[in-house]
């Protein structure tokens, strides 16, 4: 019984607006209007939130701490990485020969790249500042 009542209701409260909807087509316009600007406010305002409260990027990680499923997003975000760093304009790399140094000087030989993926990566940055010291 307490349904049926409820279906009434929302029936008779569908037929009430639907008539006020008909007797006053403006306001009801105005009121639509004002529904999506408020939204599309509203979703812009979150969206300039989330971009400006985006948490600063960690550092990588090393690549024998990484599970599997890891590896696959740090892969993405590495990529992302180089292509951002390749659009931004850097400072230029000195390079030092190790032949220069003598074996009492201190200097030691040390691969800082701990695989062969990096190593290319880092040639291609390179690349790609040379390239773009030479176009300005």
């Amino acid at each position: 019984m307490e349904s049926r009542r409820r279906d009434m209701e929302l029936l008779s409260n569908s037929m009430a607006a639907y008539a006020h909807i008909r007797a006053n087509p403006e306001s009801f316009g105005l009121y639509f209007v004002l529904g999506v600007c408020f939204g599309l406010v509203l979703t812009l305002c979150l969206l300039v939130l989330r971009l400006s409260c985006r948490p600063s990027p960690r550092p990588p990680a090393r690549p024998g701490d990484l599970s599997e499923d890891e590896e696959d997003e740090e892969d993405e975000d590495e990529e992302d990485t180089v292509d951002r760093l390749a659009s931004e304009s850097l400072l230029p790399v000195t390079e030092i020969p190790l032949e220069s140094h003598g074996p009492g000087d201190g200097a030691l030989a040390v691969n800082v790249f701990a695989s062969a993926e990096e190593l290319e990566r880092a040639q291609r940055l390179e690349e790609r500042e040379r390239i773009i010291r030479e176009i300005w």
